[in-house]
């Protein structure tokens, strides 16, 4: 199922993550998509503030994985964008980190996908139609633990629900 909602600058796209980090479980991985400077590393730094991190999160482009202790849970931050093999992607010990009890974001996602388990919930920025920092964010469960929520998804994102969107 696709879900569709949009945002008016970088705050309401760290809020509306901040808001979907409230479902999240222990083990969920969640693969952000989106051309350069859509949103991604904006979208991981809200989701982090909604589990109660405190550190500063910035993007793992150059160290790959970043790890936040967290409140609620903890938080593994992967940056793909400079893998050029998915061989890289298996030596990165993305499969352990799925099993970790903690929430896995990774940036770039889309382009590792045959490595990962499928079951994650998919968020693709995009730029707005209209002029500034708006964003479209398209949001598609894969496997059983996000379709699960995908009432429990709607309901978050109500607020930030189009009048009128582009389908995803």
């Amino acid at each position: 199922m696709n879900l569709v909602a949009g945002t008016t600058g970088v705050e309401q796209t760290r809020a509306l993550a901040g808001a979907l980090s409230g479902l999240a479980r222990a083990g969920d991985l969640v693969l952000l998509a989106g051309e350069l400077g859509a949103g991604k590393t904006a979208f991981a730094q809200g989701f982090a503030a909604g589990l109660g991190v405190d550190e500063v999160v910035t993007s793992p482009t150059f160290t790959l994985v970043r790890t936040y202790p967290g409140g609620r849970l903890r938080m593994n931050h992967v940056d793909v964008y400079r893998l050029e093999h998915l061989q890289e992607v298996i030596d990165l010990g993305l499969a352990e980190m799925v099993d970790d009890p903690a929430v896995t974001l990774i940036e770039w996602g889309d382009a590792v996908v045959p490595a990962l388990p499928a079951d994650f919930l998919e968020v693709r920025l995009a730029y707005g139609d209209q002029a500034g920092d708006h964003r479209s964010l398209c949001l598609r469960t894969v496997g059983p633990a996000w379709a699960a929520r995908e009432r429990a998804l709607g309901a978050v994102l109500a607020p930030w629900a189009p009048a009128r969107g582009p389908a995803c």
